[in-house]
């Protein structure tokens, strides 16, 4: 019977025989030396206190019964320096515990984070970044929570009962089997309680997320939140989320609390009991009241470490649950590794899509036997409706996804023959978001080029037109960002972002729409920056404004994931319907605008 139940706890990866199992493999074997001082430790402990019990009737017997004074002062010196001996133990247990909880938590919070950067764009696309922060929170502490409430379980309190219930016994017999036939029932009770438990926490893991996602929400989409009038939709949300999870937290709380008002009665009835006992012993029986206090003493003592043990799987119940989420990310599959670790060499940047095909969900093709050149060394402009497939170009260049029919050839290399690192190290991307880091100026700019030079970062801010401001700053290239660059305007942030692809010493540039943020004196002067220090480089732009890309070598016009027309500037207006036609749209809405703004202003 035990071995199937063993098979069944194992064939399930998320059972708790097999989450602790895994913990223990993960964080306890190969790190036996901290936790076998800590147990140790703990035994120290333990044998303190079933000594301080035995000593106790010593001491009673030795001052009412002998009336020895000597003896007496001997047992109470022994005394003090057992509690000294305890509470070394104790401070000792402490620290290496709390080291091991930590150092648990910084590894798990490693392995959730590397396990992110194993992911490809579709993963996050179909998740909120709340859930991450979650995880890598409640995950990582309830797996060193789990290890300490075993560990505690097993050491401190298992080894602290097991010392008492020798003096109990040792002392006597008979009460010690009235104190012991009191637990089943609790036992009994602390079992219903479990699997409640786990149904909850997993409840109020939700709960949780729902929380964090929309605080989250409101800090980043502040300005919308003000803009709309908002306050009252977001203030019903987050209210409508703390109200679910203070229900389910309340049901916990309640669920855990089951089982202690059982043990708080059954600890009166067994020490009213205990007493009446030991009493008719010591008084009708003649027996010595040492043996009684001993017995009292270590019974009280015992009680504590009991309730514990009571408790136990109720508190692993509700780490496990988080050890559960841990794992279950954890053992989510990696993004399909590089089949090779060849590297590319780009000579000249020749890039050709040949009917390529891609979809981002079934029946829905981005790509329609896309095909198109950008020429070493040219400027290739991609333009189009939104949605035609511009965006989903650069994704395939770069490889954030590979699943597409057709060929996609770096001077005639296939890409998906390359490792990607390789590929990426010959490109650089400037994208409409313009998205800093958290961190300085200096810092966002070196990004591009880690071991760039100080002169280097100064003149990649100049050419990209950014120095000036920058110099303005208090602190200058160490001015600090914010989050997500929320300290800088939208044209700094794509001023910073033109400088960190500047600074890249790439073959391959892709610029979408680059200086979309910018005012149309910095815009020419960025885009001649980008033309003088990017020349000779194959370069990709992706651009709404079509009078940014008039002297573009060539323009394909993509639409429905496909290339319709492609041409100079002064071809396409000639021969190119779709272009000419969406030339003519945006001329004519600038023209448009012009008497509209001052009409506003009367």
């Amino acid at each position: 019977m035990f071995d199937a139940l063993k098979q069944r706890a194992f064939a399930d990866p998320y059972s708790a025989a097999s989450l602790i199992r895994r913990l223990l493999k993960a964080h306890v074997i190969g790190h036996w030396r901290p936790y076998a001082f800590v147990l140790a430790m703990m035994g120290i402990m333990a044998a303190s206190v079933a000594a301080l019990a035995y000593l106790i009737g010593s001491a009673v017997n030795e001052a009412y019964v002998s009336r020895n004074i000597g003896a007496v002062f001997a047992v109470c010196a022994g005394l003090i320096v057992i509690t000294c001996i305890k509470g070394l133990a104790t401070f000792f247990q402490t620290v290496a515990l709390a080291k091991i909880s930590n150092r648990i938590n910084a590894d798990n919070q490693r392995y959730v984070c590397a396990k992110l950067l194993q992911q490809g764009l579709a993963f996050f696309a179909d998740r909120h970044s709340s859930e991450f922060s979650a995880r890598i929170t409640w995950g990582a502490r309830s797996a060193s929570d789990t290890i300490s409430t075993l560990t505690t379980s097993l050491g401190r309190d298992t080894m602290s009962l097991i010392g008492l219930l020798a003096v109990m016994i040792s002392q006597n017999p008979t009460l010690s089997l009235l104190a012991i036939i009191i637990m089943p029932p609790a036992v009994l009770v602390t079992r219903g309680a479990i699997k409640r438990v786990r149904q909850i926490v997993r409840h109020e893991f939700g709960a949780g997320t729902d929380i964090l996602e929309t605080l989250q929400e409101t800090v980043q989409g502040f300005k919308v939140i003000e803009a709309f009038n908002l306050h009252p939709v977001v203030r019903n949300r987050i209210d409508a989320n703390l109200d679910r999870f203070e229900q389910v937290a309340n049901k916990l709380a309640r669920t855990k609390s089951l089982p202690h008002p059982l043990m708080e009665a059954l600890g009166g009835v067994a020490i009213a009991l205990v007493m009446l006992l030991g009493g008719y012993q010591t008084i009708v029986l003649n027996q010595a009241p040492g043996e009684y206090f001993s017995f009292v003493t270590a019974f009280l003592l015992a009680y504590e470490p009991a309730k514990r043990l009571t408790r136990v799987n109720i508190e692993l119940s509700n780490s496990l649950a988080g050890v559960r989420i841990l794992y279950e990310f954890l053992d989510l599959p990696d993004r399909p590794g590089d089949r090779t670790k060849a590297v590319i060499k780009v000579s000249e940047g020749r890039v050709e899509f040949r009917d390529v095909e891609f979809s981002y969900r079934p029946k829905a093709p981005a790509l329609r036997g896309l095909t198109f050149v950008a020429e070493p060394g040219r400027l290739t402009a991609l333009v189009g409706p939104s949605g035609g497939g511009k965006s989903t170009i650069f994704n395939l260049l770069l490889r954030f996804y590979d699943e597409y029919n057709g060929s996609i050839t770096i001077d005639g290399t296939e890409i998906s023959a390359v490792s990607r690192k390789s590929l990426r190290d010959h490109i650089a991307f400037v994208g409409q978001d313009a998205f800093l880091f958290r961190g300085t100026i200096h810092e966002n700019i070196a990004l591009g080029s880690p071991d760039a030079s100080e002169a280097e970062i100064t003149a990649a801010a100049k050419a990209a037109h950014a120095h000036d401001f920058i110099s303005q700053f208090r602190d200058g290239y160490d001015t600090q960002v914010g989050e997500h660059g929320t300290q800088l305007s939208g044209g700094q942030r794509q001023r910073i972002s033109v400088a960190r692809a500047l600074i890249r010493r790439a073959s391959i540039i892709l610029l979408d729409e680059p200086t979309s943020f910018l005012d149309s004196e910095t815009e020419r002067y960025v885009n001649l920056a980008i033309s003088k220090l990017f020349s000779g480089r194959t370069r990709l732009v992706i651009a709404h404004r079509l009078n940014t890309i008039l002297h573009a070598d060539n323009i394909h016009v993509i639409e429905d994931g496909r290339v319709i027309e492609s041409g100079r500037h002064e071809y396409l207006l000639e021969h190119g319907a779709r272009y000419a036609r969406l030339f003519n749209l945006q001329i004519e809405a600038t023209s448009s605008l012009l008497p509209i703004e001052i009409g506003n202003r009367d």
